[in-house]
């Protein structure tokens, strides 16, 4: 490593006050990606993301504003699904699959000085699942969207976090793997970063000096 390399982590890890991670498709595992484009007959990725995250009824459902079964009811109609209300609950709720192998490590390998977060869009359906409690002992701090009222990619939820945190929005490093989120924090002030896996979360850390 040349003395260019270290000045550069050295500045980033003193710049950092908080590593705010996101938790599907870093931490845990989620099948319903493939679930949901199925139902819905998109097979892009990317646009299956972009319609979820747009979706109304999924936004009032993760901000906390509707009942699990108003939400089974309301997507099953909105997107004239061929599946029954108890039905589409139990996909549901089956879409948390496990912690990645490493998930509590790279979490508790974030050097010391600096705090670690969860901010998610969730819902209390997946956040009750087991694989979500055990992420939930891990952080210091909890940003969900179904408690705070705010979904990710909406300004209001980073302002609301930076406000949280009472930092500087610059001195936050977020990692998610969706970049409509990261492009979003990134228009906020966030350090944001794009990554998949605890193994693309660590290479992130490691690029600001952030692993021990």
């Amino acid at each position: 490593m040349n003395s260019q390399t270290m000045s550069s982590q050295t500045m980033s890890t003193q710049s950092t006050e908080v590593v705010l991670f996101d938790v599907g498709g870093i931490l845990i595992r989620l099948a319903g990606v493939g679930v949901w484009g199925e139902m819905t007959g998109v097979s892009d990725e990317a646009e299956i993301w972009r319609r979820w995250l747009e979706c109304p009824v999924v936004r009032d459902y993760e901000r906390g504003h509707c009942s699990a079964d108003d939400f089974a009811r309301r997507m099953i109609d909105t997107h004239q699904l061929p599946v029954a209300h108890h039905e589409f609950l139990a996909s549901f709720a089956s879409w948390p699959d496990g912690l990645f192998d490493g998930a509590r490590q790279v979490v508790n390998d974030v050097v010391g000085h600096v705090r670690t977060g969860c901010f998610s869009n969730t819902n209390d359906v997946h956040w009750s699942h087991p694989c979500n409690q055990e992420i939930h002992g891990l952080f210091d701090i909890h940003f969900l969207s179904h408690i705070m009222g705010h979904v990710k990619p909406d300004n209001e939820a980073f302002h609301h976090v930076s406000a949280e945190l009472d930092c500087d929005p610059g001195a936050i490093l977020f990692i998610d793997d969706n970049i409509i989120n990261v492009e979003a924090a990134r228009a906020c002030g966030f350090n944001a970063h794009v990554a998949r896996e605890p193994d693309g979360a660590r290479r992130v850390l490691s690029q600001h000096g952030l692993i021990r």
